[in-house]
């Protein structure tokens, strides 16, 4: 017998789940699996690369000096603040090593976190709270939410905001996680000014990775891993169009205290503790719903 009713359904495949990541059953149609989740509003430190087009760590700290080189000879797509911010940090001694070593740190920070708060006198591991955003899953299949320790009603009620805080707040307090609000999950008109005062107050103390003044954010270590792809590609001779040139940054940057709107290029132009960034086919849209003003090299 033929269908009658036929449909493609918009599907995402989630992150690589596996024989190993299958945890048991709680009934015939209940599998339970073991999955990723990308903490939501917070990026730190890369652990290690993740560019395919470069080899190793190794070779990262070989090419950064010669891409500040690149820079202000004034042959590259970097320019004005963003070049005079990251020419510094490419030339500081080992700048891609020190940024994976960054990495490791944030990780033994947040399994501090977790031995702090989820550890029970008992030994035992207390349960966790998930707040999935409003786009659940990231283009890589990971869940996108906030994770905090699940406290019981009459524990909340003894306890303010702030302690009980979710780790994504915590890593960003602790310095060793960059504040990265990505709309349209922004946090909730309650935690945004306490997650900005907290990312705030980490960047000017010098706390986790930023103690170090050459410190490179994840995603922009990740974006100067694309730009280094770039790079070696025009040092070998190869064409490479304008468009690629500068595809190495695509986010846009609002500034949540001015709702000023800036390029991808110009998010330096906003302190770090105030960026919300924003995918380009979403920038209509946020203009409309923050109320953003477009500063004025992307007025038109």
């Amino acid at each position: 017998m033929s269908l009658a009713v036929l449909w493609t359904p918009a599907a995402i495949t989630l992150d690589q789940i596996g024989t190993k990541r299958f945890v048991d059953l709680s009934d015939g149609d209940t599998p339970n699996i073991r999955m990723n989740v990308r903490m939501l509003s917070i990026d730190t430190p890369e652990k290690n690369r993740t560019n395919t087009g470069i080899r190793n760590i190794a070779e990262l700290d070989t090419l950064f000096p010669q891409m500040a080189d690149w820079i202000e000879s004034g042959a590259s797509p970097v320019h004005g603040n963003l070049a005079a911010h990251l020419v510094p940090r490419l030339r500081a001694p080992g700048a891609a090593s020190r940024h994976v070593e960054q990495g490791k740190k944030a990780t033994e920070f947040h399994g501090q976190l977790v031995e702090q708060f989820l550890r029970r006198s008992s030994g035992r591991l207390r349960s966790i709270f998930v707040r999935v955003a409003d786009q659940p899953f990231d283009r890589h299949g990971r869940l996108l939410a906030y994770v905090a320790p699940s406290y019981s009603a009459k524990e909340r009620a003894e306890m303010t905001r702030l302690e009980r805080a979710t780790f994504n707040y915590r890593m960003v307090e602790g310095g060793w996680a960059a504040s990265f609000i990505l709309f349209p999950s922004i946090p909730g008109e309650l935690d945004l000014p306490d997650f900005r005062k907290a990312a705030q107050a980490a960047f000017e103390e010098g706390r986790g990775a930023w103690a170090d003044p050459a410190a490179l954010t994840g995603y922009e270590f990740r974006s100067l891993e694309r730009l280094a792809v770039i790079f070696k590609k025009l040092q070998a001779g190869q064409n490479v169009d304008a468009s690629t040139r500068f595809s190495w940054l695509y986010r846009y940057c609002a500034d949540m205290t001015t709702g000023e709107l800036f390029g991808p290029h110009e998010y330096e132009r906003v302190k770090p503790y105030d960026r919300i960034f924003i995918w380009q086919d979403d920038v209509r849209r946020a203009v409309a719903e923050l109320n953003l003003r477009p500063a004025g090299r992307i007025a038109g």
